[in-house]
C-alpha cells in the first residue's frame, strides 16, 4: 500500500551505548604502538607549524589525549585521524594565542587612556589587588561579565549552569570584591 498515501513508520536503529571503561588490553597495546610510532611525527608536524618545541609537544600531548578518549569510546584511531586532530588542536591553540594578543592590545589601550595621577594609581592598584584576592572562579565570572561583556545567559552557557545561578554567583563575587577592596586585603 505504498502508493495509497499511508506513512510507513520505520523504527530507529538501536542506540549503541559506549562504555567509558578502560579499553581492552588489545586496544591499549594498539594505542601504545600508535603512540610509539606517531608521537615523533606529530611533534614534528606541530613544530614545523609553530617553530616552538615545547608548544609542539603540548599540541601532540593534547592530540594523544583526545586519541585516548577516542580509543575508550570508539576504538584506536589511525594515523590520519591523529594528524587531523593535531591540526585541529593547533588551530585552537592559534586562536587562543590570537585572543590573548588581542586582550593584551585592549589592556594597552586601556592603560594609555587611564587618567594619570595619584588618585587613579592608588585606587587602581587597590582594585587590582582586590580582584587578585578573589577565588579564580569569582574573578573569571566578573571578568567575563563586566570586561568581556557576556550577558548572564552567555555566562550561564559558558559555566554550564542556569542564568539564575550566574546572578547569584555574580552577587557573591561582587560582595567578595567589595570586601577585599574596602579592607585592602590581597593575596599574600
Amino acid at each position: 500500500m505504498a502508493g495509497s498515501g499511508e506513512i510507513t513508520i520505520v523504527p530507529p536503529a538501536p542506540i549503541r551505548v559506549t562504555s567509558q571503561a578502560a579499553p581492552s588490553a588489545k586496544a591499549q597495546a594498539q594505542f601504545v604502538e600508535l603512540y610509539t610510532r606517531q608521537y615523533p611525527r606529530v611533534v614534528g608536524y606541530a613544530q614545523r607549524r609553530t617553530a616552538d618545541r615545547a608548544r609542539a609537544e603540548d599540541i601532540a600531548a593534547e592530540a594523544f589525549r583526545i586519541a585516548w578518549e577516542h580509543t575508550r569510546t570508539v576504538g584506536v584511531p589511525n594515523a590520519a585521524w591523529l594528524f587531523v586532530t593535531a591540526r585541529n588542536v593547533l588551530a585552537n591553540d592559534s586562536r587562543a594565542e590570537l585572543r590573548l594578543a588581542e586582550l593584551g592590545r585592549k589592556l594597552a589601550v586601556e592603560a594609555a587612556l587611564r587618567p594619570s595621577g595619584w588618585e587613579w594609581d592608588q585606587a587602581g592598584e587597590r582594585f587590582y589587588t582586590a580582584l587578585d584576592a578573589l577565588a579564580d572562579d569569582q574573578r573569571e565570572l566578573l571578568m567575563a561579565h563586566y570586561w568581556d561583556g557576556l550577558s548572564t545567559a552567555e555566562c550561564a552557557a559558558l559555566l554550564g549552569c542556569s542564568a539564575g545561578a550566574v546572578r547569584v554567583r555574580l552577587h557573591r563575587a561582587r560582595a567578595a570584591l567589595r570586601h577585599h577592596y574596602q579592607s585592602g586585603e590581597g593575596k599574600a
